[in-house]
């Protein structure tokens, strides 16, 4: 039986485990602590995540994600009625220590009932939040599993994640020609300047229902009193649409080529990379078909909404595991205003508990 208590419980104690991208090994020790005691094997692959198997053959998958964005230290977790929230200095960790919270006490509960379960394997990933790299990393030759079941949602439990787009970010590298700002601007080549003409042509924001782009970061110049020989500008855009992305990819590459001619004596180097690619959900599809079963066995109606972002489900998919992201509680997700819902959390275990018990 999901124990309410212990849930909340376990979820507090791993939000206070410090674990933003790149510094998760104390909470994959935590988890590992935590399998070996239910009596899961444990390996770590060469990027550090976690796999965990009880050894049986056919399993299914289940997974989360370790890391958590910033500012994700020194987090003090308490409930207010029905929810967690943090103190407000801080995230609140819920994206995706919910999921991993309903997990564990999925998996608890249904070894405490003694019941009969489905095999199992289980994948805790690093790094998520800056580009899905432990799950691109993952050592694929560690898991047999052909469904795998993501607690990665935000939302309650009965959300799925229908969609979920392609992921292409860009680099831009500017070199201008430094001078003394005061004494010789004139022989200076500005590269913040030739970066503020870049975005400015660029487009921003929704383009259309399925399609979103962003200047997310620029850095640029040494000191105020010289003129800028170097600047950088990183972005993103995203679409399920292949149309929309090699027509975004020309718009920059023609954007790119203009500014250039306006400075013939600067450098633009421009670098694009695909994060993640897309998916759309089928009728057909066996993890969908398994965790919408499981989510009418519990009482919950399941409803497919598309997302603008991405999870390890992404790249599960590519290495041919059918996976389907599912809710785990979670609300404002990479804000200080995060909180979890306590019914939804606990939904969220009970729909753990059906799908391992689901044969």
């Amino acid at each position: 039986m999901i124990n309410r208590e212990r849930l909340i419980k376990t979820f507090c104690d791993i939000v206070q485990i410090d674990s933003p991208s790149g510094e998760e090994e104390l909470m994959a020790q935590e988890i590992i602590a935590r399998l070996e005691k239910m009596g899961f094997a444990t390996k770590r692959d060469a990027y550090g995540n976690v796999v965990a198997s009880d050894g049986r053959p056919n399993p299914i998958l289940l997974s989360a994600h370790l890391d958590t964005v910033e500012p994700g230290r020194g987090i003090k977790p308490s409930v207010q009625e029905d929810r967690i929230v943090s103190d407000g200095t801080t995230i609140l960790g819920g994206d995706c220590k919910a999921g991993i919270a309903a997990m564990l006490e999925g998996l608890e509960s249904i070894i405490e009932d003694g019941e009969e379960r489905h095999a199992l394997e289980l994948a805790f990933t690093r790094e998520e939040e800056i580009g899905l790299v432990g799950a691109r990393n993952l050592d694929f030759n560690l898991i047999t599993a052909k469904e795998a079941i993501v607690f990665d949602g935000e939302g309650p439990v009965s959300q799925i994640t229908s969609s979920s787009p392609t992921y292409i970010g860009f680099d831009m590298e500017i070199i201008g020609r430094a001078a003394h700002a005061g004494a010789e601007p004139e022989k200076g080549i500005s590269a913040i300047k030739i970066a503020a003409e870049i975005i400015t042509r660029l487009p921003q924001g929704r383009l259309d229902e399925n399609t979103t782009f962003n200047v997310g970061l620029i850095e640029g110049g040494s000191v105020r009193n010289t003129v800028a020989e170097n600047a950088t500008i990183k972005g993103e855009y995203r679409s399920t649409s292949l149309e929309s992305l090699d027509g975004i990819r020309l718009q920059i590459q023609e954007i790119v080529k203009e500014v250039a001619n306006l400075y013939p004596e600067s450098s633009i180097d421009q670098h694009l990379h695909t994060e993640f690619e897309t998916y759309s959900l089928t009728e057909d599809d066996p993890a969908t078909q398994r965790v919408s079963r499981a989510l009418r066995s519990i009482g919950l109606v399941p409803l497919l909404k598309p997302s603008g972002g991405g999870t390890d489900g992404n790249v599960f998919r590519l290495n041919d595991i059918s996976s389907v992201v599912v809710g785990m509680a979670d609300h404002g997700m990479h804000t200080k205003r995060e909180y979890v819902t306590i019914p939804d959390l606990v939904d969220a275990a009970h729909l753990c508990e059906a799908v391992i018990r689901d044969a």
